[in-house]
């Protein structure tokens, strides 16, 4: 009698519904980050004033006109805080998107290569890895001043080693386990192997370490914006306006929290959301 061992990717699994009347995280995570997305990505559409035009005294308490109050300059906090949250949203997506495509690329090329060829890979993404996040983020930005694609290839370069050496673990579970032995030993071409067993059965890592790159592209072009990196300018930024109006948190909160409670509530959600959803592709692939 013949063994047929078949990949996990292959098996279908019937996901368990969680419990009757309680909030589901997923729901949650996802509504919270859908809004917040489309807010940093329309706002600029939805701003009742010009987000960099002077309009009033400096921190004026909220009112009928402006409805977070003005901040440093007397800017309207509504109109910066709708304008603010584009640049940082696409700039951590794309730094998100290059550094994933890097680590895929890189860690499934280390775990399918040669013993001697993966471990040189590896040596040199370590390399890359020893460099502070924020040092590579502050050469680069402050080499090109203004340039979205230096702060772009800056996140993608700070964050890609730790991407690569996820999936090359991953990608090396995947290549030890008896199924892809014996698709080998059946005659499957290397690329094949790839495409039907070990990207698939590396969608739930993957898909977890994007969220977790998300959240620290996040971070590091939140970063940028508050030292004074990337766009510059009147242009808003949601951390540079944490950085502009925390001396004057005393006197006018919301130019301060708006902006800083924005970033912290996309991180979070972004990080439960892809989460839950890493999950549900584990188990699917178990």
């Amino acid at each position: 009698m013949t063994t047929v061992l078949t990949p996990p990717g292959r098996r279908a699994r019937i996901a368990r519904p969680g419990p009757a009347g309680r909030p589901r995280p997923p729901l949650l995570a996802g509504l919270g980050t859908g809004l917040i997305l489309l807010l940093a990505l329309l706002g600029p559409l939805a701003a009742p004033h010009s987000p960099t035009e002077q309009l009033a005294a400096p921190f004026q308490q909220p009112d009928g006109r402006f409805l977070l109050g003005t901040d440093v300059l007397g800017r309207d906090v509504t109109s910066r805080v709708l304008s603010g949250g584009r640049t940082i949203v696409l700039t951590a997506l794309a730094g998100t998107a290059a550094a994933g495509a890097v680590g895929v690329t890189a860690g499934v090329l280390a775990a399918m290569a040669s013993r001697r060829l993966g471990d040189l890979l590896l040596r040199c993404v370590d390399a890359l890895a020893v460099l502070p996040a924020l040092l590579v983020v502050l050469v680069l930005a402050a080499g090109f001043p203004g340039s979205d694609t230096a702060l772009v290839a800056a996140v993608a370069l700070a964050t890609a080693p730790f991407s690569t050496r996820v999936l090359r673990a991953a990608a090396d579970t995947v290549l030890s386990s008896g199924y892809v032995e014996a698709a080998l030993a059946r005659g499957d071409t290397r690329r094949a192997v790839l495409r039907h067993d070990v990207l698939p059965n590396i969608a739930g890592p993957a898909l977890m370490d994007t969220a977790l790159r998300l959240v620290a592209s996040l971070h590091l072009t939140a970063t940028a914006g508050f030292l004074g990196l990337g766009p510059g300018g009147a242009a808003p930024d949601w951390g540079r306006m944490v950085s502009e109006n925390a001396p004057g948190a005393t006197l006018a909160a919301t130019p301060f929290l708006a902006p800083a409670l924005l970033l912290v509530l996309l991180s979070v959600c972004v990080g439960l959301l892809a989460g839950r959803l890493a999950d549900l592709v584990g188990r699917g692939s178990a």
